[in-house]
């Protein structure tokens, strides 16, 4: 799973990588202002937040036919979904007015090319999957039957982990739901961890959700068996039954829709 552990936090590969390339700026920035130009300082305090502001909208931008359906959601960011290319672009802009020394604007070109490429790497470095089969082990229906995942090889397919409890699970399972519904082509299966039937048929019901493949998975063994060290864990397989990508956390409807694309090609 691409998942960094922080003591008893855990964070996405691609979150806790985006953390590290923001801290070498703000260190390399920090030094080169009192070794090269002062007004570094002003420049890195103000480069970072709108920086961060420049790349959100960027992203709202690229999909606005989305969020024009959802407006409340461009503040959504826990979800991820950031334009970097304007982020850096908004960040290196305000050098003009805030830095006016030649050595100084390249310290802070420096500054940010020191947080790109500690970024790059992390994500490099987390970005494989091991091309982990489906599990031996049968799961339950919400009836009681019983179904091994083989049985629905054949085509792509997403399992998501999740649980009643996990608000992140219930922030996006709906959107989820959506999806599952009008998307051909696909396998999602959404397989509940630890909890028993009553209760999940209690909470679909009360949420009005009808998710397709609601398993029972009582044990965690798909946590297990893909290594998921935490909720919501969302597993994209190819049609060889391999997983090809997996993303821990909540998961943007962007970012679900492309993934579920790159399987199908």
């Amino acid at each position: 799973m691409n998942a960094i552990s922080i003591g008893p936090f855990m964070l996405a590969a691609d979150r806790a990588s985006a953390i590290v390339g923001i801290l070498a700026f703000t260190v390399v920035a920090g030094v080169l202002a009192r070794r090269a130009d002062g007004s570094l300082s002003r420049w890195s305090s103000w480069a970072l937040p709108c920086g961060l502001v420049a790349a959100r909208l960027g992203h709202v931008g690229l999909n606005w036919e989305g969020f024009s359906e959802e407006p409340a959601r461009i503040l959504a960011v826990w979800q991820g979904g950031f334009f970097w290319p304007a982020g850096v672009a908004a960040a290196a802009a305000l050098l003009l007015p805030l830095v006016r020394a030649t050595t100084g604007r390249l310290a802070g070109l420096a500054s940010l090319a020191a947080g790109l490429f500690l970024w790059h790497l992390g994500v490099s470095l987390h970005s494989g999957v091991e091309p982990i089969a489906f599990p031996g082990q049968p799961l339950q229906t919400l009836a009681g039957e019983t179904r091994q995942l083989s049985e629905l090889e054949g085509q792509p397919m997403v399992i998501n982990l999740w649980a009643t409890w996990c608000p992140p699970c219930r922030r996006e399972m709906p959107m989820m739901t959506e999806v599952a519904r009008n998307t051909e082509g696909t396998t999602f299966v959404f397989a509940n961890q630890g909890e028993d039937a009553p209760l999940i048929r209690s909470y679909l019901a009360a949420k009005s959700l009808d998710p397709p493949n609601v398993l029972l998975d009582g044990l965690g063994a798909l946590g297990r068996h893909y290594r998921a060290p935490g909720l919501p864990a969302t597993l994209f397989i190819g049609r060889d039954g391999v997983l090809k990508h997996s993303h821990l956390g909540e998961i943007s409807p962007e970012e679900f829709r492309r993934r579920i694309d790159e399987l199908g090609e």
